[in-house]
């Protein structure tokens, strides 16, 4: 039985992760969370609760033991505790390790920088000395599509220049990739860093555009469309992105079989290091996205069209080809058929209907 840390537990892709990792039902599964107030912890507690953690017993730096599984604990936790979060795993002595936990969002990065700094930078280096000391055998981690920035050469491979980001969130992600692989050539640490295309679903955050449109329309308010809804993304359904995680936690990096140093390949090394694309490669505009919520709730959205907002991009468009190759698995969920999901989930987890009658 494999010991596995997820970080980021009470998140969105956290949530789903750990969803599918107790229905193998054959791994020990620590989950760690701060539970902060970036967004609603109703929902954070909520989804705490499908896994069996009831929020009346989480004590801050002791782990619980799930309501529901055997072998399921979670524990309350800041990554920024260095010392604390390094103790701890050299206690706990993971097999693998699962970093989803992160301060997230581009336009919140402009105005609470140093939100970013510690979650990302400084909580990112507790869990790769704790890697390192406690001799994990790979690390998995959230990178993002936002780092290529000012990249406009579609479809986004891994070996293209991500030197040009465009926010500070992107430059943290960014980072934490030259971190790993700091930590992969220094420790032979296997580390694969993800690069997540903007992911949807149920259990989502309140702070993304799925679920400020569907909440809007319901309530017959105008949605903010930026860039007069002609922006192109790589949307993913969150349960592809659960699936391409929990594949590739138990296929650590290797070292690159025909490394040159003197032609380098961005996604791979000499060290134990991999990044990847992780999208749906089948890219959507987003008066598109839009039309496929008013469908799923029967119902028009009013749309104020407005510029660009500073820290976007116009597109994202992801190759994901490399993952494929590597775990034989791709996200193909299609926007129609996530988007239905989500307005399903939304409106019985808020009681829509019942509140109509």
């Amino acid at each position: 039985m494999a010991k596995i840390l997820v970080t980021g537990a009470s998140g969105f892709i956290g949530f789903h992760l750990i969803s599918s990792l107790l229905e193998l039902g054959s791994h020990a599964i620590v989950g760690l969370d701060i539970v902060n107030d970036y967004y609603d912890v109703n929902l954070k507690y909520a989804r705490l609760a499908e896994h069996g953690i009831a929020k009346e017993y989480i004590l801050s730096h002791h782990p619980i033991q799930s309501e529901r599984h055997s072998n399921y604990r979670f524990l309350q936790a800041d990554l920024g505790e260095h010392d604390f979060i390094v103790a701890f795993m050299l206690q706990e002595k993971f097999d693998y390790v699962v970093n989803l936990a992160a301060q997230a969002g581009v336009r919140y990065s402009m105005d609470n920088p140093r939100a970013y700094t510690r979650s990302n930078i400084d909580g990112f280096l507790s869990i790769l000395e704790g890697c390192r000391h406690s001799k994990v055998k790979h690390l998995v981690y959230a990178s993002s599509s936002s780092v290529y920035g000012l990249n406009t050469e579609m479809p986004l491979s891994e070996q293209q220049s991500t030197q040009h980001p465009m926010s500070l969130y992107a430059a943290t992600k960014k980072a934490n990739e030259l971190m790993a692989h700091t930590y992969s050539h220094l420790y032979n640490l296997p580390t694969t860093g993800l690069r997540f295309f903007t992911v949807y679903g149920p259990w989502g955050r309140p702070d993304m555009a799925l679920f400020l449109f569907t909440e809007a329309i319901l309530k017959g308010k105008p949605i903010k469309v930026f860039n007069h809804g002609e922006m192109i993304r790589d949307f993913t359904y969150v349960d592809d992105i659960a699936e391409s995680v929990k594949r590739l936690i138990f296929k650590p990096a290797a070292p690159s079989s025909d490394w040159n140093g003197q032609q380098l390949q961005a996604d791979r090394s000499s060290c134990p290091y991999r990044i990847f694309n992780v999208g749906n490669s089948n890219p959507v505009q987003l008066n598109d996205y839009i039309s496929a919520v008013e469908e799923a709730l029967g119902k028009s959205a009013i749309r104020q069209l407005l510029e660009m907002q500073p820290g976007d991009v116009p597109a994202t468009h992801a190759d994901a080809s490399a993952l494929e190759a590597w775990v034989d698995f791709r996200p193909q969920t299609t926007v129609t058929v996530g988007v239905q999901k989500f307005v399903a989930w939304y409106l019985e987890y808020y009681k829509v209907l019942e509140k109509s009658r």
